[in-house]
Formats: C-alpha cells, structure tokens, sequence
C-alpha cells in the first residue's frame, strides 16, 4: 500500500500524526464534522481498491500534487502487486486541527501468505484537503511493539525509502539476534525483504498498500 516515515515537511507532518498515532486508532468528533470525514473516507477507499486492483495511475491520482510529482520523479510504483487475497476495512477518522483540513483514516488491512498464514494490520493514512479534493499525503503504522510508529510522508520520497531501508536493517538485526539466542542459524524474514512503505523502485518496494507484520 505509499502501504508505510524527512525535511520540513516530514517534522510538520509527524507533529500532527503522533497525538493520535500511538493507539493506532482514530475517533470521531472534533472540528470538520460528520461529512468531512465522510469525504476524507472515500478518497482512502479510492487509493486502496486502486491498490487492490494493480492500478497506479488511478493509486497516484489519489496522491496530493507534490507527492505525485515526487514520487513519479524518481519513478516509483504506488500500486506495487498485492495478494489476491487481500482485503481492507475503513474504521474512524479524526479531524486534525482547527480547520478541519487534515483527517487522519484509520484503515486495516488482511492477508494470507503462500503458507496460509493470514495477518491483519492496522495503517492511519493522513488525508488533506488540497485545491483538487481529499488527497493523500502520508501514513503511519506500527512495525516494532518497543519503538514509536513509522511515519512516511509522501512528499518526501528519499526520506521515505531511506526510513523503510533503516527499518529492514533493524529487522534483520533483531531475527539475527533472536536466532543467535536459540542457537539457529538466522534467517531474515522476508518483512525484511519487502519493508513497509508506498511504492517501489529498483527493488526497493515503497507500496504502503501491504503492511509489514509487526515486530515483537
């Protein structure tokens, strides 16, 4: 999912994210009202059955101006490919603010791997309401239960993939470290290999769409 985290932009962007962001959840109320939130809804539910469905021009749409300029600049996919058996629900949002012109939507999203394991994972998407409508401009999620949630910030693409690059390392770090205590061989899982985030370039996959597993 861009599923999934910085200059100037990032910091404005974390100072509003991280009141609500760390019980991973969004409430109702506050300034903007029953139909801002409704709107901010629909545009989230757009960008991810665009994800679901493979179609990037229509998941870049959904993107404020500057993240789409940015992230198609250095080429990367915001619907990477996603498991057909993928499935999301929209829960509450919750207007940030006095204007009522940034809503954080609370999402989760559920799959099941090769092996029929199934995993459900919970995404604040951060929406703004830009000149065009409703966009999307960033998104937080929890990767590690001992360390504060991932923020990426779509209108900064480097700091983006940079931040998804440090949270595969530390990853492989931690599966190294544990397989060392059991006295295994350590093998890196493969949410190292495919680390949270919105799209993907030379391997590097950024699609925020598919949320990696939390991390004990």
């Amino acid at each position: 999912m861009v599923g999934t985290t910085r200059s100037s932009a990032l910091f404005a962007l974390a100072a509003v994210l991280v009141p609500s962001v760390a019980a991973i959840g969004c409430s109702a109320g506050s300034m903007g009202g029953s139909g801002t939130t409704a709107q901010a809804k629909a545009a989230i539910r757009d960008f991810l059955e665009a994800i679901k469905r493979g179609d990037d021009t229509a998941a870049r749409g959904m993107l404020t101006e500057v993240a789409r300029a940015k992230t198609a600049e250095m080429g990367l996919s915001i619907a990477p490919p996603v498991p057909a058996s993928a499935t999301y629900s929209i829960r509450e949002c919750e207007p940030i603010g006095d204007t009522g012109e940034v809503v954080h939507v609370s999402t989760t999203w559920t799959d099941t791997d090769a092996d029929g394991f199934t995993s459900t994972d919970d995404v604040i998407w951060v929406t703004r309401l830009d000149p065009e409508g409703w966009r999307v401009v960033g998104m937080a999620m929890k990767v590690f239960d001992d360390a504060p949630p991932l923020l990426l910030n779509f209108e900064d693409p480097e700091d983006m993939i940079a931040k998804q690059r440090s949270v595969a390392m530390e990853i492989q770090r931690r599966a190294k470290a544990a397989a060392s205590q059991a006295g295994a061989s350590p093998k890196t899982p493969a949410s190292a290999e495919t680390p949270p985030g919105p799209a993907q370039s030379n391997g590097v996959r950024t699609g925020a769409a598919q949320p990696t597993k939390t991390v004990q």
